[in-house]
Parts: structure tokens; sequence; C-alpha cells
């Protein structure tokens, strides 16, 4: 008796079942591909008990035959791919003929189809993957797949479902992605009769968007387009402010497919650089649009990851488009007026109802509404230890005529600040400030927050996150900095990974005034500094970048890893949080913002200034 058998189709069509339907939300996307792919202009999803025992999806598409519907149940049976071309040219969502005939495998499957030529329509019944009846029956053009007591024949597999509400999240989660790529199409989405999710068709992509995401996005998307030859990235993000803890709500699209891509995804968090902090991120969707023939689709049942055969294009194209959407959004809103993006405008909230969008701001503004209600919990987050001791906070001494903003004017005249902060024609005009510059200085709070009157509102200003943006733009300007050699040289013991690591950036650490050479060994010699770094705790920042260097590998770029480094360096010697500042400190510090080309946000991805409206005042005070 031979060992090697052939599989019965019903066990061979639960393995199938087992790739291609992992659980309910995995039927609910076949069936709504498949009725995308009809050309459906609306489609309902009715789901009870999780859809554990019902998942039912009505399309208006155009429908099917009486004998189309009993191969669509036949393994393999496809109407979208014919010959070796078509695989590598699919133009549909669906298309491997495995859907219909595995879902049917594990469960009691009903299939109610009508072709929009036809005046009758037929129903085919199924149990466990076997036909049960098959009958004419009146109804309206296109198809209506109830799909009843999902694993009802594979108990092991049902064991694995999770709660209801958890099952029905997932479902919820799937209708949201490709709701989101199809804005033309009408989706209704219901659980145990109720409505859960309700979008209308729109021609207005930026409407779909917001009421997929949430409400805290509107007036913080910005629109991403980007065409390189025949490939184009379009879609929107959030502004660096609205962003979550994980990436849940970032929806990747090739060629109108839901997709989960690392390429796209590194790609995209690479534009916010370095506007994101660490373990936060942005909103939104982007849909990759190329040739059918320069993408694989078919490297995975469920048919969620794709293959390129150019990734690096594609990786550059949405990282450049992502940036160049930000840059435009942060140019448009580079004044203090009523143009300033709402992001950076917040409202007093109590810290208990604080909007998605001040995430990551919690731990640094106060939200005075809190203070005043009655009963109100008040709460100190805890904030990790400054890299130095602080120092005991003293007010800075102002003359009693101390004007600000014609000290700032003094300062820049005096000191030749900045040659860009001014404007100077050839009939020597008067110098007209910058707009940091131009602020009217109202003192410093807690010898950390620089206070400013913007005349229509309060601007203020993190002084070592700002001084942080200042000094990494100088690091990084072009040629090479200036940098003072140490009367005695500093030596570095590192370890053998971060001594091999820091090795192959030496030569670039020059260009930026950091000379260290190899001294035998794992020891190295600290020669020269940039000349606007302290010269002592210099030991302390090598090693620190030699320990960055590990932690990155050697995955990332060298422009990327220098970037890094230079964010160290500029973290090491900017303005520590609690040092008083004089008014000349003050004035020089909000030139140099204005001369930045990102004074927003310091080189961790932090706000460097934030603005309270006088309305937002007005409205805390019930005036």
């Amino acid at each position: 008796m031979t060992k090697v058998r052939i599989l019965p189709d019903i066990l061979s069509n639960k393995i199938a079942a087992g790739e291609v339907v992992e659980r309910p939300a995995s039927v609910v996307k076949e069936l709504v591909e498949n009725a995308l792919d009809a050309k459906s202009r609306s489609i309902t999803i009715d789901v009870e008990k999780g859809g554990r025992r019902l998942i039912r999806v009505a399309d208006d598409g155009c429908g099917m035959a009486a004998d189309d519907a009993m191969l669509a149940i036949e393994r393999y049976a496809t109407s979208k791919i014919y010959t070796d071309d078509d695989l590598f040219n699919i133009t549909t969502l669906g298309f491997r003929g495995e859907a219909l005939p595995s879902i049917a495998s594990v469960s009691k499957f009903t299939l109610t189809t009508r072709a929009d030529h036809l005046d009758i329509g037929c129903t085919v019944e199924m149990a466990g993957g076997k036909v049960t009846n098959v009958t004419e029956t009146g109804a309206p053009t296109g198809t209506l797949i109830s799909v009843n007591h999902l694993f009802f024949n594979t108990p092991a597999r049902r064991k694995f479902l999770k709660g209801e509400g958890t099952e029905m999240g997932h479902i919820a989660d799937t209708v949201s992605a490709i709701a989101l790529a199809w804005p033309g199409v009408r989706f209704r989405l219901t659980h145990n009769g109720k409505v859960v999710k309700s979008w209308p068709a729109t021609t207005d992509l930026r409407q779909r968007v917001e009421e997929v995401l949430s409400r805290d996005v509107r007036g913080n998307l910005h629109p991403v387009s980007i065409t390189r030859g025949e490939l184009t990235v379009s879609g929107f993000v959030t502004s660096p402010e609205v962003t979550r803890s994980t990436t849940q709500k970032i929806f990747l699209y090739v060629n109108g497919r839901p997709v989960k891509d690392r390429v796209i995804l590194n790609s995209l968090l690479a534009g916010f650089r370095p506007r994101l902090m660490k373990g936060r991120f942005p909103l939104g969707m982007l849909a990759i649009t190329l040739p059918c023939d320069w993408v694989d689709v078919n490297v995975h049942p469920a048919k969620n990851e794709v293959r390129f055969r150019d990734a690096s294009s594609v990786g550059l194209a949405v990282e450049d488009g992502v940036r160049e959407a930000l840059n435009a959004a942060e140019a448009a809103s580079r004044r203090f007026g009523g143009g300033q993006p709402r992001s950076l405008t917040p409202a007093f909230t109590p810290a208990a109802s604080l909007p998605p969008r001040m995430e990551g701001l919690e731990t640094r503004i106060a939200e005075p509404t809190a203070l005043f209600e009655e009963g109100a919990p008040v709460t100190v987050a805890d904030e990790p230890p400054p890299p130095f001791p602080r120092r005991e906070w003293q007010a800075p001494v102002l003359p009693e005529t101390w004007e600000p903003e014609s000290l700032s004017a003094a300062a820049v005249e005096e000191e030749g600040l900045y040659d860009e902060a001014v404007d100077e024609s050839p009939a020597q005009a008067p110098r007209r400030l910058g707009k940091f510059a131009s602020l009217r200085v109202i003192g410093q709070h807690a010898g950390t927050y620089i206070l400013c009157d913007a005349g229509d509102g309060l601007i203020v200003i993190d002084q070592h996150a700002a001084h942080e943006r200042v000094v990494f733009e100088k690091l990084k300007g072009g040629g090479t900095a200036l940098s003072q050699r140490l009367l005695v040289p500093e030596t570095v013991e590192l370890g053998y990974r971060e001594a091999d690591a820091i090795g192959d950036i030496l030569g670039e650490l020059v260009r930026f005034g950091l000379e260290v050479e190899p001294f035998g060994g794992t020891t190295f010699v600290i020669k020269s500094v940039p000349s606007m770094l302290a010269s002592d705790g210099m030991a302390r920042l090598v090693s620190e970048v030699a320990e960055k260097m590990v932690r990155m590998g050697r995955k990332d770029t060298l422009e990327r890893a220098l970037d890094e480094c230079l964010i160290l360096m500029a973290c090491h010697c900017a303005i520590r949080a609690g040092q008083a500042l004089s008014p000349k400190e003050i004035a020089r510090l909000l030139a140099e913002m204005d001369a930045c080309e990102d004074p927003s946000f310091c080189p961790h991805g932090r706000p460097t200034w934030i603005r309270w409206s006088t309305g937002s005042l007005e409205r805390a005070f019930k005036r």
C-alpha cells in the first residue's frame, strides 16, 4: 500500500481555507473585494455575533449567470486571469479563485446572484463545501453572499477565535481600510442589526479620509502628491502633532489594494524625520499607483503583501512626497497669525479629555481649565532627569525701562546675530526683524520656557528644544565646520562593537569639526571639537555616538547615521532646561531661530514652540 495519497477535495479545501480564512475579517475582505471587482457602487455588510453566526455581503455589481455561479464555487476558478502574462499584469483585487470555495468549505454558505442582462437569478446553497441546493430565484442585479456559522465543521479553528468585540473590531478595521481606497463607493456596516459604519459615496478623498480616520484629523491633513515617471504617490498625512503610539492608523495601498509593506511604511516615517518623537506615529493614507507589471501581488494567499520590482524607487518617492507635503504645510503656516496650523494653537482642555492632537505635548503644557474645574484631579507627569543637574532658577534681572522688542533689535544690531534675519535694501532701509525676533518677550518661566507676546496670542518657546534645532542646523550646514584644537587631547575607551561602528564615520565627523582618531585597540583620542561645543564632556559624547551607531546597525544610510550623531552633538551643547537666560541671550536665540530652515521642531521631533490664541485665553476665563 502506497504512503502517498491524493487528498479529498473537502480536506484540501479546508487546508486552503486555513490560509485564506484566518478569521471573520478575512471573509469580509474577500467578499468585499469580489464586490469591488464586480464594479459595485454600493456594498452592505451585515454581521452577527462578531461574524461567528453570520456574515452577509450584498452588492449592486454586475452579478453572475447560473453557470458562472456554479463555477465560482469550484477551486481555482476565476474570471480574472487566463494566461501566464495575466498573472504578472493583475488589475483586479481578487484573482486566485480560492476565496469562495475556501469560505464555503468551513461554513454554511449561500450565494444569490443575477447578471444585469438576465431577468432571473439563481441561489446556490452549500454546507461544509458540498452543494445542497440550487434554485432559480428573483433577485436584484448584483450578488448577495451569506456565510453562516463559520468554522462549524472545524471546531479547533473556531476555538482560536477571539471574543465578539475583538472579531468585530477586526472586521471594522478591514472595511475601513478598503473604504479609504474607494471613496466613490458607498459602504454600510452593521453588527447585530445596528449600524457601525456608514460612508456615502463621495468624489472628495479628503472627506472620506476624515470620516475614516477620526475627527481630530480635520484641519490637520496635508495632501501628498508626487509623480516619478509612471509611479505616482498620493494621499494625505497628518501634522506631526497628531500622532498615535502605533501604526494602526496608517493605511497603505498599491493599485487600490490594501497592503502591509515595510518599504512604504519605513519610507513614510523617514519623510517625517525629524518631526516625530520616538515611539509616535502619524495618521494617514498613501496610495501608490504604478504599472501592474512593476509589482507582484501573488506572494501571499491573503494578498495583503506585495513585492516591488524596484523597491528603492518606490521608497524614495514616498519619502520625498511626504517630506514635500510637510514642508509645504509648514511654509504656508510659518506665521503667528490666523493662518497658524491648529496643532500649534491648542485650546485649553482638561487633561483628562486631552484630544489626540495634543498627544506628546501633555507632559510639557499645563492645561489651565483642569485647575479651575471643581473636583478636577491634578496630575503631574513624571519627567526624565535632565542630562545635567538643573541650576536653581533665578529670575533674570530686567531694567525698569527694558523693552524686549527694542532690546532684540539692539542685540541683533550690536552682535550681528544673523544676516539672514534682516532685510536690508540698497537704500539703507532700516533693518526688519524676523518672525521670532520681532516677538515681544514677556519673560522666562521655570528657567525653561520663554514667554512672548505675538499680538493676537501667547507664544511659548522651549529654550532647550529651540537651541537644539539651532545648533543642529549650524552643525549640518554646508562646508567644514569651525573647530577648536584641544590643548590636551582626551581619550575614550569603547567596547569592541562601538569601536568598530564609529570607525566607519570618523572621516565624516571631521566635516562637522569633531576630530577623533584611533589610539590603539578600542581606544580613541579626541583632538578637535566643534567651536560651538564645550570642550568638557566630549568623551561621553563620543561614547554616546558610538552606542547610537551600534543600535542603528549598518542597515541605515550614512546620511541618516550622521544625522543621529549631529542630534546627539546638538543636544549635548544646547541650552539646558532650568537655565536662566539674560535678555540678550533670549534675543539672540530668537534671532537664530529665524535663520533655521525648520524652527518649529527640534531634531528629536519635539515642538520648539506652541501658541495660545487670545480667544482660547478668553474662553478659559469665561470672558
